[in-house]
Order: C-alpha cells, then structure tokens, then sequence
C-alpha cells in the first residue's frame, strides 16, 4: 500500500510537471532538441522522499502596465452601465451649465438695496395745549384726515377781533364815500353861486358904463355914475369870493379821495389781518398733506405744542427701491428696462417694476465727507451707484417702509434666453 501511494504520488508531479514543460518556452524547457514524444515516453521511477520536495515555480516575466487610455478602454467593457449613466450626466451638466450661463447674462442683480421714502416729521405752526389726537402709530391715513387738533379759542377771539377792524375800515370807507356826494353837491352849489355872480356881474357892467356915459353928457348925476361904479366893483368881488369858494370846495374833493384811498388801504390790511387769522385758526387743526402712514406718534392729549416741535413722523404711500449697483453692472442697464423685485421680509412674494433713473454719480460722491482720492496713497475699488426702481404693482395687504432690504433683479437683454424658447414650445 505504501509503494502504491509512492507510485500515484510520483505519478502526479510527474503530470504536474509536464504541464509546466508544456506552457514554459521551448528554448527553457527542451534542451538538447528532445521532443515531447520521447519525453513523455520515459518510464515513472519511484522517487525518493527527497525528491518529492516542492519545487519553487519558474518566476514569470513582468508585463507592461497598461496605459491611460487603455486603463479607460478596459474600465468601459468591463462596467457598460456605469460609463453611460456617467457619460449621461456629464452632458447634463454641460448642458445645463450653458443654459443657466445663457440665462443669466440676460440681468443683473444686487442685494444692496433698500425700500426708500421721503418721510418727514409733521409739526404745529401755531403753539397751544392738545385738545385731540384721533390717531395711533402705524395708522393709514388720507389726505385731509385729522392727526391733532390744538386748542382754538384763542385764535377764534383773534380772529372776531380782525373781522372787526375789516368792518370798521368798510364803514370808514362808506363815510368818506358820503362826504364825497356831500361835497360834490357843494361844489354844485359853488358853481351856480358863481355863475349867479357872474350875471349880476354884467348887469353892474352895463350900468355903470350907461351911467357913467350919462354923466358925461349931462343927462345924469355925478352921484349915480358913482353908484353903479361901486356896484360894478361889488360885484366884481363876489364874483371872486364865489370862485374861491369854488376852488376849496375841488380841493375839498381831493382831500377826500385821499382819505378814502387810506381808508381802503386800511380795509386791506384788516382784510389781511382777519385772514391770517383765519389761517392761524386752521393751523389748530394737523391734518394730513397725503396718504400715507403715521409713524412713531410722539403726540398726547394735554400736551403743549410748540411751533415747529415734531408731533409725529409721516412716511408717504409713495416709495420706490434704491438699488446700489456696482458701476461694472451699469453698461446695458437704461430707463424702462423690467426689474422683479424679491422683498426679505415677504419672500414668497414677487414684484414687477421697472428702472426709473440712474444717479449721475456714485453715492460716496454724495456723501457728507465725500472721498478725496487725490491724496495718500490710492487703490482702486468698484464703485456703487444708486439706481432708482419704480413698484409696478406693489402690494396693499402689507407693510412696506424705507430700510426694507430688497433684492432686484433687471433685465438688460430683452432677447430670449434658449431656457424662454423651449418653455414657450413646450
């Protein structure tokens, strides 16, 4: 049993080695030009437990390492699938890449930007205690509505006082207006008076120019020739007596207009005085210039309000956005060109507006210490330009005020980006 195991041992290296033979070269492995025949036709000697040690394998010759593209080439036939999907989204990205870049050249955007107003402070032009505020922080008002009201009385008495210096001009106006017909009536008479004179003027001419011919010859008196040279003479000074008389009653006349003159510039000025009183008596009442909204009322009922002290502060419905654009962002962008509008306080909000204007300057230049780059040392920076953004549509369900932060977005290429054409399409 033991020679058989010996036997059927040396008989499988014997196999073992003869495949070896067969796949190693031939220069290595047939010495002396032996074929396999004669080989193969050796007879199996028993080997001894020496031989039967392993024998350590020929070491084999070291092959080339693949190259890249090969390395590629064998990893793309062994894994099909994984290449395409890779392959797959590799264009993907691609072709998404152009068309967010094809889409996005077409704005810009910034999110240095903020809801602007012109808001103001309302203030009493006229001092007194408070009598009303019918109003609380944050209300919307309309043009006209009441914001506080001060306490009239004073200004009421101020102005009965005006209305009746205006009546007293009036009826200083109406007197002198009487004197006027009285004196005209006067002046009537005057001239009658003188034209009487006048007459009886004549008459004495004519008779003393009669007797004083008869006196001469002879028919009549020394005595009655002088007589009517007297009357003659008499009338002659009534005549002027009634001349002068005349005059002064015209010059009365002058005197009179000038007098209703003063008194029609006393009129005017009780007119302007009555109507800065009534103006001072609407001052009383603070109402609203505008709509928009009462912020940060300051105002209470008991409160003595001075001219020019802050009541509240005011900010107008009327608001737009103040977009800081980097002056690199400003070559394409013109007035009238679309803006949406994303406000930070109403996100899921979207507002249409449009480019209203741009600042002829950036804001440093507009600053309270504006940059003086021409001293020290200077170094280069992109510069921000306020540009200003109309609401189109702004909504009335919300609050919104200046200092808001917004982020717009205009368009500068009207064209359609390919992403526009295939959603039209599809």
């Amino acid at each position: 049993m033991m020679f058989e195991d010996n036997v059927l041992e040396s008989h499988e290296l014997a196999l073992e080695e003869l495949e070896s033979q067969q796949s190693a070269p031939r220069s290595l492995h047939e010495p002396n030009g032996e074929s396999r025949k004669e080989q193969a036709r050796i007879p199996l000697q028993p080997e001894s437990p020496a031989a039967r040690q392993p024998v350590s394998p020929e070491p084999e010759a070291k092959q080339p390492p693949p190259t890249g593209k090969q390395h590629r080439n064998s990893v793309l036939r062994r894994r099909p699938f994984v290449s395409a999907i890779g392959a797959i989204l590799l264009a993907s990205v691609l072709g998404g890449g152009y068309l967010y870049l094809d889409y996005a050249r077409r704005f810009q955007s910034t999110d240095d930007a903020f809801i602007a107003a012109r808001q103001f402070s309302l203030a009493p032009k006229v001092s007194g205690y408070l009598t009303a505020v019918p109003v609380t922080d944050n209300e919307h008002v309309v043009t006209g509505d009441v914001i506080a009201r001060i306490d009239d009385r004073d200004y009421r008495i101020a102005l009965e006082q005006a209305e009746a210096q205006v009546a007293a001009a009036q009826a200083s106006i109406e007197n002198i207006d009487a004197q006027l017909n009285v004196q005209q009536a006067q002046i009537s008479a005057n001239q009658a008076q003188v034209d009487q004179t006048q007459a009886a003027l004549v008459f004495a001419q004519q008779q003393a120019e009669r007797y004083e011919h008869l006196e001469q010859t002879g028919y009549g008196t020394v005595q009655n020739a002088q007589q009517y040279t007297s009357q003659l003479h008499q009338q002659q000074a009534a005549l002027q007596s009634a001349q002068a008389t005349l005059r002064l009653a015209q010059r009365q006349i002058e005197a009179l207009k000038a007098q209703h003159n003063s008194a029609v510039a006393n009129l005017a000025q009780a007119n302007a005085q009555r109507d800065q009183a009534k103006l001072n008596l609407s001052y009383t009442t603070v109402t609203a210039a505008e709509p928009g909204r009462v912020v940060d009322l300051g105002a209470a009922v008991g409160q003595f309000a001075q001219p020019g002290t802050s009541l509240t502060m005011f900010v107008p419905d009327e608001i737009w956005v103040t977009a800081n654009f980097k002056e690199t962002q400003l070559d394409r962008m013109r007035r009238g060109d679309p803006v949406t509008l994303k406000i930070d306080a109403y996100p899921e909000r979207t507002i249409r507006g449009h480019v209203d204007s741009v600042q002829p300057g950036s804001g440093t230049a507009f600053s309270l210490l504006p940059a003086q780059n021409a001293t020290g040392n200077y170094v280069k920076i992109v510069q921000r330009v306020p540009v200003k953004l109309i609401m189109d549509n702004p909504p009335a369900d919300v609050a919104l005020g200046p200092g808001m932060s917004v982020v717009p977005t205009v368009r500068i290429n009207p064209a359609p980006s390919l992403v526009e054409r295939l959603r039209r399409h599809l």
